[in-house]
């Protein structure tokens, strides 16, 4: 069964108009992430993921990220368009979260210009903001999207929508 996609508004984008397999490109907006009332990533040169039925997942460059609370983790993924991805926690003071950060040090070739940035899941942090905007994540726990008043789904993720 294939959701009914909502129709955007003007200033806004569907995810149903987003492509298979997904696209990268630079983003124009400031993201900022705060995780025990920390700014851990500020930045202007992120860039987003975008593939049909998820909203955006950003990707930060490593410079632009408070590295001192990232641990590496022994966890990995792989993604048939980006290849293999490695994993980081957070931590900042007594607060931990685990495998809440992604990257790819070897992408696959259209993926390249990510090669290295961080891509954070946003329900573990205590926010995460696109120009201003707070954050909300993606329905359930695989996936990494940002949802904002500008991308109307529905959502991979919702109930019901394991069938899509």
């Amino acid at each position: 069964m294939c959701p009914t996609p909502i129709q955007p508004q003007p200033g806004q984008e569907s995810v149903w108009d987003y492509p298979r397999p997904p696209r990268l490109e630079p983003v124009n907006k400031r993201i900022q992430i705060i995780f025990n009332e920390i700014t851990i990533v500020d930045t202007e040169k992120a860039m987003r993921v975008l593939e049909t039925s998820h909203p955006p997942t950003y990707y930060i460059p490593p410079e632009d990220i408070q590295q001192q609370y990232l641990i590496s983790s022994d966890r990995s993924t792989f993604c048939e368009w980006k290849g293999h991805g490695r994993y980081y926690s957070l931590q900042v003071g007594e607060k931990t979260a685990i495998d809440v950060a992604w990257y790819y040090s070897d992408p696959t070739p259209n993926f390249s210009d990510i090669q290295n940035y961080v891509a954070f899941y946003p329900a573990p942090m205590d926010a995460c903001y696109v120009d201003g905007e707070e954050v909300t994540p993606q329905p359930g726990q695989f996936y990494g999207g940002w949802i904002t008043s500008d991308v109307v789904g529905p959502f991979k993720g919702e109930l019901g929508s394991w069938g899509w």
